[in-house]
């Protein structure tokens, strides 16, 4: 098992460019179609792998391994993520000075980049979906969004004034 773990992860680390977010769907595509576990387990993986500090591609195979082998599943699956990438800094590191300003490598990234905003906008839908999101939740992200790149207000306010109003919201008008 630790073999086909490794293997995956691998495939996963060397196929997906956008970092972890874009790692999103094939991950889970991977780990729900080998029924290693069921899509809200996954969810809950992911959401306990946000907030976590540290790079979430890592984060996430550190916990699906975990949950799938212990420790040595841990070790194997962060191995995994971590492996083509490194290996793939380390050949730009090599061939640096040559592609630097290759017009064919920024066009290249160039075309990427909305393919990436693809890949990332799918795991947040999918995560909405599974956790249930109205659509005044959407319109209350919506306009914290919109509050930060609009208006330039700092993010960290945004997040104490939806806590606070959800705090409120909890204890004041919805009474279980």
């Amino acid at each position: 098992m630790y073999g086909t773990l490794f293997l995956t992860f691998v495939r996963i680390g060397a196929f997906t460019l956008g970092g972890g977010y874009a790692m999103l769907p094939l991950i889970e595509r991977e780990v729900t179609a080998r029924g290693w576990m069921s899509k809200q387990d996954f969810f809950d993986i992911f959401a306990v792998s946000q907030s976590m500090p540290g790079i979430f591609a890592v984060n996430i195979a550190i916990f699906l391994g975990f949950r799938l082998k212990r420790i040595p599943g841990s070790l194997v699956c962060a191995a995994g993520v971590i492996l083509p990438s490194f290996l793939i800094i380390l050949l730009i590191a090599l061939f640096f000075t040559n592609i630097r300003d290759n017009a064919w490598v920024e066009s290249a990234f160039k075309g990427l980049r909305p393919a990436v905003v693809a890949l990332i906008a799918v795991p947040c839908f999918n995560a909405a979906r599974a956790a249930g999101l109205t659509w005044k939740s959407a319109l209350i992200t919506v306009a914290a969004a919109l509050t930060v790149w609009l208006l330039g207000v700092s993010p960290i306010y945004v997040v104490i004034a939806a806590a606070a109003g959800g705090l409120f919201y909890g204890l004041a008008i919805k009474k279980d």
